[in-house]
């Protein structure tokens, strides 16, 4: 699988998620066998620049290569301005973002909003590949709402443009996260274009991307809300797609030495006091699959600390030894959405 100059090592792909996939996270998931991960999405305005949960958002200091950046607004000149600068940080790759259903941000004529508007959506392509010199990726959604699909438009004009790599989400806007994902846009798409397509919505399971890959024909999967708790999941998917046969859940011990690693990264990040905040949603999707997951998380909300909420997540998984070596988690629901934008 290959973007512009950069080789990755499979294709099973970490979906971008606002308020999940920062630089902490995505390194977590680099490690346990993501091909790829791309930032939070950071807006356009250049006001915003230098606020600090844009910083955040666009800080790549020490991650696995490539570094690619998602931006989203409606102004091809900002967007164009956004890219450069984001380039000048460290961004190796762009991804516009044009999925994205959340009111707000649609609100604002951005995300999947601007599937209305095709002269538009052309102007920002035009502008954002022509200001930089790295590798522009799209993601998208298959159309306004079901009476008006346009990905396949969207699609060859991205191509046109000198988009590099396409990812469709098989819903449109109007759907938001609901009813099931459809394939057939997403093949439909594949089969236009010249450049590589990633298939993304409702991808939970080695068995169910591996359907999705043979359906549409896509080059690569993306997989959200699934990840969630479960940054394991890309390497489950990449052996059963090499392999054809199912890893075993991880042990306990590793993912203890996984929560050693990943929440004091976390932590480092956002220091102490928002640290121990925004880390609780990261533990309990972590724990609410496990045995005494559900009461613990509810105990390990109250904890003001990081101190103590690292402590008591240790506690909790040495516990987890009472039901054996391995995990014992309910497996992921295949009627599960990636929340992704």
């Amino acid at each position: 699988m290959q973007i512009g100059p950069y080789t990755l090592r499979n294709n099973v792909f970490v979906a971008p998620m606002a308020g999940v996939t920062d630089r902490p996270f995505r390194q977590l998931c680099k490690k346990l066998g993501a091909g790829y991960a791309v930032s939070e999405m950071a807006a356009s305005n250049p006001r915003l620049w230098a606020s600090e949960k844009s910083s955040r958002r666009t800080d790549h200091a020490g991650e696995m290569e490539p570094k690619a950046v998602q931006i989203a607004g409606a102004d091809p000149h900002d967007l164009a301005e956004c890219a450069k600068f984001n380039v000048e940080r460290g961004a190796q790759i762009i991804d516009i973002n044009m999925g994205c259903p959340v009111k707000k941000v649609c609100n604002n004529w951005c995300g999947s909003a601007l599937l209305q508007h095709e002269d538009l959506v052309q102007r920002i392509l035009d502008a954002v590949v022509n200001a930089v010199d790295v590798p522009v990726t799209l993601k998208f959604r298959t159309g306004w709402d079901r009476q008006n699909k346009n990905a396949l438009t969207i699609a060859r004009m991205a191509e046109e443009a000198g988009i590099a790599m396409l990812t469709l989400h098989g819903r449109t806007r109007a759907d938001g996260y609901k009813g099931d994902a459809e394939y057939d846009t997403i093949a439909a798409v594949k089969a236009a274009v010249g450049i590589p397509v990633v298939a993304n919505g409702d991808i939970t399971t080695p068995d169910k991307a591996k359907f999705v890959l043979d359906y549409t024909g896509a080059d690569a999967v993306m997989i959200g809300r699934a990840a969630q708790g479960r940054p394991w999941i890309c390497r489950e998917i990449d052996y059963f797609l090499r392999t054809g046969e199912y890893m075993p859940p991880p042990l306990v011990d590793e993912v203890r030495e996984l929560m050693h690693e990943h929440l004091p990264a976390h932590y480092a990040f956002y220091g102490e006091y928002l640290g121990v905040r925004t880390a609780r949603k990261h533990i309990g999707w972590y724990v609410e699959d496990l045995p005494g997951g559900e009461e613990f998380r509810q105990r390990m909300n109250r904890l003001e600390s990081t101190a103590e909420q690292l402590s008591a997540v240790d506690e909790f998984f040495k516990s987890q030894h009472r039901y054996g070596d391995r995990l014992q988690y309910r497996p992921a629901h295949p009627d599960d959405d990636a929340i992704a934008a």
